[in-house]
């Protein structure tokens, strides 16, 4: 089962994935890091025109692998360790050799998490600690994420394949959930390239986790098969999720949908932050 991690370099986010046994990064995320360009599709674009050996063989260094995203999962361009080192070879960027001792290390943790695989879980705990977010939201997302995995398992054996079809899924229970898509949602949040659920408090997770082990359970139990069947139990699950919300937001006067997030705040989202008024239509 491949798994989506995030790491970290000089405070930038790399997703990364196992596949072959070995981790494979997001070239985008890799060349953004490298080089700070607010367009990182243009500057891959120009790079390999201007090298020309590295765009000729372009094919052979990245592979589009299923990545996890905010929408589900997608099929991103990632290369392994000596593909992203040619790639580094091709960026003028004085945090190319840091990049490559950060490789190593990287590296050197994956065989470490082969032999124990606890480990790949301390380090996510300890990236989401590192970055302001307090111990018990950890546990929430720490859940959240196995819980996503279960789903998205399900799915692929079930009959879900393109990128598309965990997208339309997710949209399902998340519509369902909270009234709102995961691009609707993060709009809501202010939020561009950044993960939803990292932005989530602990209400907001605790929704999503009932949306989508509701559906889990669903699918196992009538042991549901095709897209028709998995995006009408996808809406199934997110309701009774969503019916729950609608009750607290009834009683508690306010809405479970906030617009808070941890990128200027991450010490504040501990609790439900007071004040947070029901959105126009989207419960």
């Amino acid at each position: 089962m491949e798994t989506t991690k995030i790491a970290l370099f000089k405070g930038r986010e790399i997703r990364k994935t196992i596949h072959n046994n070995e981790w494979w990064f997001v070239v985008n995320d890799v060349v953004g890091a490298l080089t700070d360009t607010p367009n990182v599709k243009d500057y891959i674009r120009k790079m390999r025109i201007r090298d020309k050996e590295i765009g000729k063989g372009w094919g052979q260094i990245v592979t589009p692998l299923s990545i996890e995203t905010t929408g589900g999962k997608q099929d991103l361009n990632c290369a392994n360790t000596e593909g992203v080192f040619r790639i580094i070879q091709s960026i003028p960027s004085p945090k190319a050799e840091p990049f490559k001792r950060w490789l190593a290390k990287v590296g050197y943790e994956r065989v470490q998490e082969i032999e124990d695989p606890e480990l790949a879980t301390k380090r996510t705990r300890a990236l989401y600690k590192a970055k302001g977010y307090p111990d018990d939201w950890i546990e929430k997302r720490m859940r959240g994420i196995a819980i996503r995995e279960e789903l998205t398992d399900e799915w692929k054996e079930r009959g879900a394949q393109e990128k598309k079809d965990y997208e339309i899924l997710t949209a399902e229970i998340s519509k369902a959930t909270f009234g709102v898509t995961p691009s609707q949602y993060k709009k809501i949040k202010s939020l561009k390239r950044e993960n939803l659920r990292d932005h989530m408090d602990d209400l907001e997770l605790i929704f999503s986790m009932l949306g989508e082990r509701a559906t889990t359970e669903i699918h196992r139990t009538e042991n549901s098969r095709g897209m028709p069947k998995l995006k009408s139990d996808s809406k199934a699950g997110g309701a009774i999720a969503g019916g729950a919300r609608k009750k607290l937001e009834k009683r508690l006067g306010k809405s479970i949908v906030s617009k808070e997030n941890y990128i200027e705040k991450p010490q504040e989202m501990s609790g439900r932050q007071a004040g947070n008024k029901l959105s126009s239509g989207k419960n």
